[in-house]
């Protein structure tokens, strides 16, 4: 605390509370009796019936939610229905089921049958890849003609 009293003290600290001072715009937001928009109702209307003072009172500040726009209840319920629906079964449902489904493109069984091949081939004392794993009959090689002066990178 002491240490701001001896920064009030100081010339920038000063002139900053001065400049913020002088720029502050204060504005005033409570409603004024003129900019306030007002109904006569006549008095049997008022009176005319529940239905007409149901939907007086419904509409005084409702915003709808776009799903229903005469009727409040039906529109918060429908909100609410989406709002359900999409975010508690699609979202986390969808994340769970996503999260949990089995390996679609077998991912994970390929790379243990890769181990196991690897183990097997290793015990029996073979190379881990067989150099004529595939005929080399089988196999067709342009001749050195045909290749000219084509780059070869082994």
């Amino acid at each position: 605390m002491s240490s701001l009293v001896r920064l009030s003290n100081a010339v920038l600290v000063r002139s900053l509370v001065n400049h913020s001072v002088r720029s502050a715009r204060l504005i005033s937001s409570s409603q004024k009796n003129r900019d306030a928009a007002t109904i006569e109702m006549p008095k049997k209307a008022a009176a005319s019936g529940p239905a007409a003072a149901a939907s007086a009172t419904a509409g005084k500040n409702w915003v709808s939610y776009g799903f229903d726009r005469k009727d409040e209840t039906n529109d918060r319920s429908a909100m609410n229905a989406s709002f359900f629906f999409s975010v508690t079964l699609c979202l986390v449902l969808g994340s769970v089921y996503w999260a949990y489904v089995p390996d679609p493109q077998l991912q994970d069984w390929s790379q243990r049958e890769a181990f196991l091949e690897l183990r097997r081939r290793e015990a029996a004392g073979l190379e881990p890849i067989s150099k004529d794993f595939v005929d080399p009959a089988q196999i067709v090689l342009p001749s050195d003609e045909e290749l000219g002066k084509t780059e070869i990178i082994i």
